[in-house]
């Protein structure tokens, strides 16, 4: 073989190997591990100790969620809570099938996008992502209501309030176009006379409930449950 007919099969043979690596499937490396994998395995196995009933009131989403003593709070709605802190609403989309939809709920509580607006995304995200989350739980459980508390504002991340009220606004405007979603509003009940967030709701940190902080927003949802 000549020279030009030796470097024109090795061209050949770079250009069919590298079509062999685009052609590879995308899935030949495991993806990563989710975070949250040891937390929603918890659940897992705390449903297999001990299967909790279907048809109940579910709560899901960030710290807020997670930090709330339900059995405390909501004696008579044998409540089920699935929060998992840090969490935003694309989360709790990721893992529905596994701490949401199982249970089958009649109810689903929803408190997520105060840290996806602290992460950088904007209102229009979460908006999106809530959108994707109540199309996935109505496509299993369609008669199921979905009660959305609103992005908090918070001492801690008071820089961030117009954009987590403009998030507000936006799911607002989206429950109000299906019976089954609700909205309840914790905004106005946290602000105090000076405009804003009043210290006394929260733990020394400025963004989490202590249990003045909780005992508010018992009370605005269960007038939300009463409802049902």
């Amino acid at each position: 073989m000549n020279r030009w007919g030796h470097f024109h099969g090795i061209a050949i043979g770079l250009t069919v190997a590298a079509i062999c690596s685009v052609g590879r499937p995308v899935d030949a490396e495991p993806p990563e591990k989710s975070r949250w994998e040891p937390t929603i395995a918890r659940f897992e196995a705390q449903d297999r100790k001990s299967p909790p009933a279907k048809g109940g009131v579910l709560f899901v989403g960030s710290s807020s969620i997670r930090g709330w003593d339900l059995a405390k709070w909501f004696p008579k709605h044998k409540p089920l809570n699935r929060g998992f802190g840090g969490s935003q609403v694309a989360d709790s989309v990721q893992f529905a099938e596994r701490i949401i939809l199982k249970h089958a709920p009649r109810t689903v509580v929803v408190y997520a996008g105060d840290n996806d607006i602290a992460a950088g995304k904007t209102p229009e995200t979460v908006l999106a992502d809530y959108r994707t989350l109540v199309k996935k739980i109505h496509a299993s459980l369609p008669k199921t209501r979905i009660v959305y508390i609103a992005i908090k504002p918070s001492l801690s991340r008071w820089k961030l309030v117009d954009k987590m009220r403009a998030a507000n606004a936006l799911i607002l405007a989206e429950t109000k176009k299906d019976l089954r979603l609700r909205f309840v509003d914790i905004d106005k009940p946290m602000i105090g006379p000076d405009g804003k967030p009043r210290k006394e709701l929260f733990k020394p940190d400025g963004l989490h409930l202590n249990d003045a902080g909780y005992k508010l927003w018992t009370s605005l949802v269960l007038a939300e449950l009463a409802t049902e």
